[in-house]
């Protein structure tokens, strides 16, 4: 195995979607132009090049990744491979965990109904409305 360049670099888009960050390219070049990749804490470019160890902040959907580029790769292949191209730090994983769960738990309380209530059902929630009136 050859020994890695200092100066080797490969594109943001191509590194994030070998690191299956994005299923696409298109995708990963989209987040990078709306500003939800940042290198360094500052916005990038699609072609910028990524070299190792840079910190890089992903934002996906409600997720936010902060993580360091372990390997350069710019060709996608298995999940187990591309989870050695990074690694993320405690704290931002530890927040997606929580996020998650909050998430969750939102999820978890009511539930509307499937249908629009029958004229029974109607009468009575009329009934409950004349109750808070008086």
């Amino acid at each position: 195995m050859p020994m890695p360049d200092e100066t080797a670099s490969v594109r943001l888009d191509l590194w994030l979607w070998a690191a299956r960050f994005f299923k696409t390219r298109a995708l990963a070049k989209q987040a990078i132009d709306t500003g939800k990749v940042e290198i360094g804490g500052q916005r990038a470019k699609p072609a910028r090049g990524v070299r190792v160890g840079d910190a890089l902040q992903v934002m996906r959907l409600d997720e936010r990744f902060e993580i360091e580029v372990l390997a350069l790769r710019d060709v996608r292949g298995p999940a187990s491979i591309a989870q050695t191209l990074y690694r993320e730090s405690e704290t931002s994983r530890l927040a997606r965990e929580q996020a998650r769960a909050q998430r969750a738990a939102e999820r978890a309380g009511y539930h509307p109904p499937d249908t629009k209530p029958d004229k029974r059902a109607r009468r009575l929630i009329r009934a409950l409305g004349d109750i808070d009136a008086s």
